[in-house]
């Protein structure tokens, strides 16, 4: 059973929180064993809505995984116990989820597992990808270091979402204002409009007499648009969470003019880097190959990399299967990894792939936002041209009749 505790650290701070326990007082035991002391704990009702709780508020994010990563990989580099460090980092880290997740592997680790083994309990946090490179560093006895490989990774793809999402920002505002303004005009102004319009002599203008059918076909018909319109939003969405519909988004997204260039480059990214750190930490090839094809995030590259795990295990190197797929994998790629096959330095000639994209990356996304921001004003330009003529002139010739 879970209960929702209010506690004190060990320096004093505040702390809240949940705590799976089979009774009230083992769960204050078990934080007790944490240096966590309970002030207040009781059974986390059903009902009771705790942020602490809320997934979406609470999210793990890259960033948060980059800095437990180096924190922890920094701890056992100065040879301090791996429950110890992890207690620690519980106790230091903010996100009540991840806290619980950390406690929850530090005991696991106590009861004799090993971390990769107690990493793996939670899937949804720690990916294949990460556990695979702590197992790499158990087997090597250089965990440390693939800590230190799991958080560079991890800030690198940290720092791209993050690009993107300011990127996005301005536009969704934006759109989010239009959103609220037009139906407004819609069913605020125009009603009022018509009947005043109505009321006059003149005669509407020729785009203003459109918006006035418009609105009528709305007041009679503007349930069936919209019942349509959420049926139709939800069956593409049903039909895009099915593996044709990922499959084919990811096909059509990869071949939109600067869009498909965009996502090609990312994915590019993710896989010399996947494969690049999976060597270095001493993974085979076909191992790193095996990997990122579950972690690259496109069902085409997906399929490649597959072919090319097939090809490289019947004995081809990688630059003789992407060199087929022209299309999706550029010459430039092909011919780096060649050469670092050719001289020994795969791991080092995909970083170079991987600095070379994300330097371009962040070129395409500031020339996106350049681009993009002249371009909505020019958009809300037009907008509020049709609605001055559509709403003011007509108005003014209406209080002129008057």
């Amino acid at each position: 059973m879970k209960y929702f505790y209010q506690a004190r650290s060990k320096e004093g701070r505040l702390e809240t929180g949940t705590v799976e326990a089979s009774s009230q007082e083992a769960a204050a035991l078990l934080l007790q064993k944490y240096n966590i002391f309970v002030t207040s704990i009781k059974p986390q009702s059903s009902l009771v809505l705790h942020t602490e709780n809320i997934s979406f508020l609470n999210k793990i994010s890259k960033k948060d995984l980059a800095v437990f990563s180096r924190q922890l990989a920094v701890m056992l580099q100065s040879r301090v116990p791996v429950t110890q460090s992890l207690k620690s980092l519980a106790v230091q880290t903010k996100n009540p989820i991840f806290k619980e997740k950390i406690l929850k592997i530090s005991q696991l680790v106590e009861e004799g597992n090993p971390l990769s083994e107690a990493f793996s309990t939670y899937p949804e946090v720690f990916s294949v990808f990460f556990i695979s490179l702590i197992k790499t560093g158990e087997a090597s006895g250089k965990i440390s270091e693939s800590l230190y490989y799991l958080s560079d990774h991890l800030e690198r793809e940290s720092d791209i979402q993050s690009q993107i999402t300011n990127a996005m920002i301005y536009p969704a505002f934006v759109i989010a204002v239009l959103l609220v303004v037009i139906p407004m005009v819609i069913f605020f102004v125009m009603p009022r409009l018509v009947d005043l319009i109505k009321e006059a002599t003149v005669k509407p203008p020729f785009f203003t007499q459109l918006m006035i059918n418009f609105y009528g076909f709305l007041a009679n018909w503007g349930w069936v648009l919209l019942v349509a319109f959420v049926l139709a939003v939800l069956s593409i969405i049903y039909y895009l969470t099915t593996k044709e519909g990922k499959k084919r988004l990811d096909v059509i997204s990869l071949r939109v003019p600067f869009i498909g260039e965009f996502f090609k480059k990312i994915y590019l990214v993710r896989f010399a880097e996947n494969i690049s750190t999976l060597i270095a930490a001493g993974l085979s090839i076909n191992s790193a190959l095996k990997i990122t094809k579950d972690t690259v995030g496109s069902e085409v590259y997906h399929n490649i990399i597959s072919e090319t795990e097939k090809g490289v295990s019947d004995g081809q190197k990688i630059s003789s299967v992407l060199v087929k797929y022209h299309d999706y994998v550029p010459p430039f790629v092909v011919q780096m990894i060649q050469v670092g096959e050719e001289t020994g330095t795969l791991d080092k000639n995909l970083m170079e792939i991987v600095n070379f994209y994300n330097k371009d990356v962040k070129r395409s996304i500031e020339t996106f936002t350049a681009m993009l921001e002249p371009i909505l004003i020019v958009f809300l330009g037009i907008v509020v041209a049709l609605l001055a003529v559509s709403v003011i002139e007509p108005l003014y010739g209406a209080l002129g009749s008057i």
